[in-house]
């Protein structure tokens, strides 16, 4: 089973029963195997909600029969929205219901997972694992469902070489950098790595600044004072411009496309 990166449009139109159906909130519950293990900060979402009701639809599966609980729906995809739901006091959802089993839910569920915005390398990292481990996905494969480059997929396997300790070093001092990361992760030992890490975090350094250390161009007290990354746009009619200051010396096109689609996300939800 395979999914673009609009998949859920695409099983929607498989569904058996009709997209944007009105389910009780009291009929739906989260799935224990959800991949998705924190729901972070939910108050702008709950005013969202509360503003403009829920703009895209829960993906459920129909509960087993013989089950304990008395609902009838158990969700695959959207389980952050269920709960700002729940906390802005809405009593019907909209839902896209699909008759799949257990492992196709959570194949599903870890591809919606993957194609968020906030995910940091190391989750992104072992989402990619469960794909391969669990449902035998090619590195291209999961290129391919999560609407990313070959390279971009094996860069992210490269990550989960890291020790414990070194990625937990890296999540304290919240280095989330993923092509930072990897050239960390080309020194010799973990005390190397480690020591790395806090230098970044102390001195602000770049993936550049990086290279230029190691390659011995520049020791550890002369690097060159770093100049933010600014991308400018101005509209052809002059009716406005717009400009984004990076904390980092370079951005990729990929970073870029995230950062302007969150302030999008933002945008949409202020």
């Amino acid at each position: 089973m395979r999914h673009g990166s609009h998949f859920v449009e695409e099983l929607a139109a498989r569904s058996d029963e009709p997209v944007g159906k009105m389910v009780p909130i009291s009929q739906i519950e989260p799935d224990a195997n959800q991949p998705r293990s924190t729901m972070g900060d939910l108050s702008d979402l709950v005013a969202s909600i509360r503003d403009k009701g829920i703009l895209e639809p829960l993906l459920v599966r129909p509960i087993p029969e013989g089950n304990t609980s008395g609902r009838s729906y158990l969700i695959i995809s959207g389980e952050r929205r269920y709960r700002a739901a729940m906390q802005a006091g809405v009593v019907d959802v909209p839902v896209i219901v699909m008759e799949v089993g257990e492992d196709e839910a959570l194949e599903i569920a870890l591809i919606e997972n993957l194609q968020r915005k906030d995910l940091t390398p190391f989750e992104e990292a072992e989402g990619y694992q469960a794909l391969a481990e669990r449902f035998n996905y090619t590195h291209e494969a999961i290129a391919e469902a999560v609407g990313k480059s070959r390279t971009v997929i094996t860069e992210s396997f490269a990550l989960l070489q890291m020790s414990h300790k070194v990625r937990e070093t890296a999540q304290a001092l919240g280095i989330n950098s993923k092509s930072l990361l990897l050239e960390v992760l080309k020194c010799d030992d973990e005390a190397e790595m480690v020591s790395l890490l806090e230098e970044v975090a102390r001195r602000g350094l770049s993936r550049d600044d990086l290279r230029l250390q190691k390659r011995g161009e520049k020791d550890g007290d002369e690097l060159p004072r770093r100049r933010p990354f600014v991308f400018k746009l101005n509209a052809p009619d002059k009716s406005y411009s717009l400009a984004l200051k990076f904390r980092q010396t370079q951005v990729s096109k990929d970073e870029l496309i995230d950062v302007l689609e969150k302030v999008l996300v933002e945008l949409r939800q202020s």
